[in-house]
């Protein structure tokens, strides 16, 4: 763990000045390996490698050091010891996943409420003015009739049962009239249009989230302001539990504008797609290997162009990819209407099942995510699945001059160990316009309106069945076929087209081949 941005700033430089390795960095290493007597002994060989159990390791902090983390041996010693102790200047707060924020806002020790109080440091007036008036509401409390009958009741039961000789006076009323007791008996009371001063509990989960985190983040900045830490982490786990996507959006904008680090891990698109591709750290869990992790802004391929590229276009759809166990990349919506579909009734193969995410880029310029696949990021399969002529769905020819620089790479050459392109001749609709779709299609052209169309496709269908009809014949029909879903998917809009033929995908019975290859590269381990 390495730290920096801290040359200056005095807590600071005190807690990490003796682990410096480089100006304005310091470094702390956390390892796990044989205790010291162990080490000796192994390299004494009376102990033989293999023969170590659990109670043999034990773990160890220590600062500085100037070898590279990849080069340290198991028995070589790095930097100087560091006491455990000594951490606690630097102030770690973590939400785990399963918390119940509810609970913990009711106990005035687990609320961060009491670490917000103890940090304000009121004035002694103003805290002897408070337990005054706590005295005086005790004192009016315990001279009502009912209270003080109540506490005599119980004082002749208590005699009764103890005897005369162990009998003790009883009367009711606040115990310790103290600021510390004030404290603990403060709680959030909470006000909108419908209800005054209601308890968090009567709150949604997801609110009673932010109110939480709100409170942590602000005890944070109170000790900020007042010089009481040497450095400040805040761990959430999975920060969406409960949360609005829009209140997700929120919060990561909150935390990235604090004055200290927030590293937290989810499984939400809608975070993902807010924080930038620089701050991603992503886990992948590979068919038969431990989980790797990657940093896709840290790969050498990667332009500071192509990473703004990528916050502009990772939005909460596209963002999947991060979390997908492998990926298909396509042109647009429609073929993510139909490719899944498609697949599950063809091939019988459930594309969220085996892992896979179809995920459309809306374009042609596949090279900026063709990069994230590699070595150096993400490791993980990944197919691009384009039409023939890579031209954007809504290109259309312009007579205009002008002279427009495409500085988008060949298509086929972004296949690499773990990305392969899969395209069609032409374009989607007419690679999908085959024997075994025509059903399908000419119920979509049926419902779109589109009669005269559908018509053709049932008659082309029946011709091409037609055990007198040649291949030649066959394909000159398909052609025709194929231009007539094309104009009409342009006609009402190729999405649109898409969406209502996957409705009738349970008449089709055949998937377009470069799709079927796609399909079983993916799958394959």
């Amino acid at each position: 763990m390495e730290f920096t941005n801290y040359a200056g700033r005095e807590n600071e430089e005190a807690l990490v000045g003796p682990w410096t390795i480089a100006d304005d960095r310091a470094r702390l290493t956390y390892r796990f390996r044989p205790r010291s007597s162990v080490r000796e002994s192994l390299e004494a060989e009376e102990t033989l490698p293999g023969s170590l159990t659990l109670d043999d390791y034990h773990w160890e902090i220590t600062g500085s050091g100037d070898k590279d983390p990849a080069t340290i041996a198991w028995n070589d010693d790095v930097g100087v010891s560091v006491k455990f102790s000594d951490l606690q200047y630097f102030s770690v707060m973590f939400l785990h996943a399963l918390r119940d924020v509810q609970q913990d806002l009711r106990q005035i020790r687990a609320s961060p409420l009491g670490k917000l109080l103890s940090s304000r440091e009121l004035p002694d007036d103003e805290k002897q003015e408070l337990v005054e008036i706590l005295q005086e509401a005790n004192s009016k409390i315990a001279s009502s009739r009912s209270i003080r009958e109540a506490g005599e009741a119980i004082e002749t039961a208590f005699e009764k049962v103890a005897g005369e000789a162990f009998a003790m006076s009883v009367r009711l009323g606040m115990a310790d009239p103290s600021f510390a007791s004030i404290s603990r008996a403060l709680t959030l009371l909470l006000s909108d249009e419908a209800l005054k001063d209601f308890e968090p509990y009567r709150n949604g989960l997801g609110l009673n989230n932010i109110l939480y985190i709100s409170m942590i983040l602000e005890y944070f900045e109170k000790r900020v302001a007042a010089a009481k830490t040497a450095g400040q982490l805040f761990l959430i786990e999975e920060p969406e539990a409960h949360l609005h996507p829009q209140l997700q959006r929120s919060l990561c904008g909150t935390l990235n504008a604090q004055p200290f680090q927030t590293i937290l891990t989810t499984h939400s698109t809608h975070i993902s797609s807010f924080v930038p591709i620089r701050s991603c750290v992503v886990l992948t869990k590979g068919p038969s290997s431990p989980i790797r992790a990657a940093t896709p802004a840290n790969s050498p391929a990667m332009t500071a162009r192509d990473l703004l590229d990528l916050d502009r276009y990772l939005d909460a759809t596209r963002s999947t990819l991060l979390f997908a166990r492998k990926v298909m990349l396509v042109e647009g919506p429609a073929e993510l209407f139909l490719i899944p579909a498609l697949v599950k009734q063809v091939m019988g193969k459930d594309l969220d099942r085996l892992g896979i995410s179809v995920i459309p880029i809306f374009g042609v310029h596949f090279g900026v995510y063709a990069k994230l696949f590699s070595e150096t990021a993400l490791q993980k399969k990944c197919v691009i699945v384009a039409d023939g002529d890579l031209l954007p769905s809504d290109h259309q020819p312009s007579e205009e001059p002008e002279v427009i620089q495409l500085t988008e790479p060949a298509v086929e050459s972004l296949s690499s160990y773990f990305l392969r392109v899969f395209k069609c001749q032409t374009t989607f609709e007419r690679a999908l316009t085959l024997p075994g779709t025509l059903s399908m299609l000419a119920s979509a052209a049926t419902e779109l309106g589109a009669t005269t169309t559908a018509s053709r496709l049932q008659s082309g269908l029946t011709t091409i069945r037609g055990r007198g009809t040649s291949p030649a014949q066959k394909s000159e029909i398909l052609s025709d076929l194929q231009s007539r879903v094309l104009s009409l998917a342009r006609r009402v809009g190729k999405a649109r087209f898409a969406q209502v033929a996957s409705k009738y995908v349970q008449l089709a019975t055949e998937v377009p081949q470069y799709i079927h290859q796609a399909v079983t590269w993916l799958e394959a381990e």
